[in-house]
């Protein structure tokens, strides 16, 4: 038999009775509706069953967890007012109004939201913080409200917020202020509070110790910048994640579902009051935006990594967004994509905001008597840390060798010349046309030179019959 249970504008009901016998209000097939200005007062928890259906349009307030696996249709307020954790699993509910006054000590006064949610109208924080799963995410649509946020009282985990087009600068309530003109609908989604590598918090690609504030926002529109937006990100001390300084703080950015990030803006010092922060840019390119002090970088050190034939040879060009204590690149290469050894290097900028391109030519690669041929870089900080770019390919193009040197500058002495005849005499003459080595060419028309100790730096002439190649030592 179904139940249709309906409480007048004027009931207020409390169950059960006495606190001390907190139970679990269990609607299994029934009809619960609260009317406009009825309050329904749970003392514990309430269980929404599968083909039950609780409409409230006036005030439920429980102490406990509700679950609903039914119908759940909330155009009035539902309040949490524990004082222990509590959790929402909403299911398929449609919720106006949510209000969190969880007065339980601290670490016990969290409402759980373990699956998505969107609140119609408005959200109010009076207590307590509300977390949701790391994949799950609370959204406010356009004209929804969210008030209360203060320290130790605020949203952590996912929170979206959906702005329709308009003009001007627009405060979105949960840190995130821009100029929107031009910009379309503005969908602005922070994760905070997780304390998760890449998820709330950004990390350097090869140093995890660097991390940023334990907040990102990511910021999508419908149309794309067509200048640089102003854009002001606020937190609180909660999310300082442990960085005790923010003059200089730096603003970075990584494309959506990207945790290569890249400086924008210039460093400046934070706003700090009390426990609000907030830092001030522009950045041409909207996407995760997070913020760092000066001694916790984000940089990615590739931005980008591509290797291309070039005749006979190989060219690779690669290029960073900003650098922190980069000694230098070595350029590595392989017949089989498994072992790699040292063909090159080029130095690093040291540290830098800026972005820099580097190239690195490969010649005659039929050497390697492999078709691809396989690149990485292996990127060297100042005090040894190295991190390795991801591997690149290039096919041999077939044609007659010509002659190469390798390494060229050679940072030891040494070079390998490739492309003679087999036998062929390979001369290496100095600056003032004195022969210091004389060598002959393999089967292979390959020849190892080692220029005897004691040779200055500077530029050699190698001659292999009329043909002469130059050879730089540093």
């Amino acid at each position: 038999m179904l139940h249709h249970y309906l409480l007048t504008p004027l009931a207020a009901v409390l169950l059960p009775a006495l606190a001390a016998q907190a139970q679990t209000l269990t609607n299994d097939g029934a009809t619960l509706t609260v009317g406009s200005g009825a309050t329904l007062y749970v003392v514990g928890a309430v269980q929404n069953n599968a083909g039950s259906t609780l409409s409230n349009a006036g005030t439920v307030q429980l102490t406990g967890d509700l679950t609903n696996a039914g119908t759940l249709a909330s155009g009035g307020t539902l309040l949490f007012s524990g004082t222990a954790n509590q959790t929402f699993a909403p299911g398929t509910a449609t919720v106006a109004t949510l209000v969190l006054n969880n007065t339980g000590a601290t670490g016990a006064r969290t409402l759980n939201l373990p699956a998505d949610l969107t609140v119609g109208t408005a959200l109010t924080l009076q207590s307590g913080l509300l977390r949701t799963a790391p994949t799950a995410t609370l959204t406010l649509p356009d004209g929804a409200t969210l008030s209360g946020e203060g320290p130790g009282q605020y949203v952590q985990g996912n929170l979206r917020i959906v702005r329709a087009a308009g003009s001007g600068v627009l405060d979105f309530g949960h840190g995130l202020t821009l100029d929107r003109t031009g910009l379309g609908q503005v969908t602005a989604t922070r994760t905070a509070g997780l304390l998760t590598d890449n998820v709330s918090r950004g990390v350097n690609f090869s140093n995890a110790a660097y991390k940023g504030i334990d907040r990102i926002w990511t910021v999508e529109t419908t149309t794309a910048p067509s200048a640089a937006v102003p854009v002001t990100l606020q937190w609180l001390a909660d999310d300082d994640n442990g960085l005790s300084s923010f003059s200089p703080a730096q603003a970075w950015r990584a494309a959506p579902g990207s945790a290569r990030w890249g400086a924008v803006g210039s460093p400046a010092a934070a706003t700090v009051a009390g426990s609000s922060r907030s830092f001030s840019f522009a950045t041409a390119a909207l996407g995760r935006l997070t913020v760092s002090n000066a001694a916790n970088p984000l940089p990615v050190e590739l931005t980008r990594f591509t290797a291309e034939p070039l005749g006979a040879d190989a060219l690779l060009r690669w290029a960073t967004a900003s650098e922190k204590n980069n000694s230098h690149f070595e350029v590595e290469a392989s017949a089989d994509g498994r072992t790699f050894h040292r063909i090159g290097q080029v130095a690093g900028h040291g540290s830098s905001t800026q972005p820099h391109e580097y190239q690195f030519l490969d010649p005659a690669i039929a050497r390697y008597a492999a078709s691809p041929v396989y690149y990485r870089l292996r990127q060297v900080d100042a005090d040894g840390t190295a991190s390795y770019s991801p591997v690149r390919q290039v096919a041999v193009v077939a044609g007659p060798a010509a002659l190469a040197l390798f390494p060229n500058p050679t940072t030891d002495r040494t070079a390998t010349l490739t492309g003679a005849q087999p036998g062929a005499l390979v001369q290496v003459f100095d600056a003032i046309g004195r022969q210091v080595l004389a060598a002959t060419a393999d089967a292979a028309g390959t020849a190892a030179l080692l220029l005897p100790v004691g040779h200055a730096t500077g530029v050699y002439v190698v001659r292999v019959g009329s043909k002469a190649l130059r050879l730089t030592v540093e």
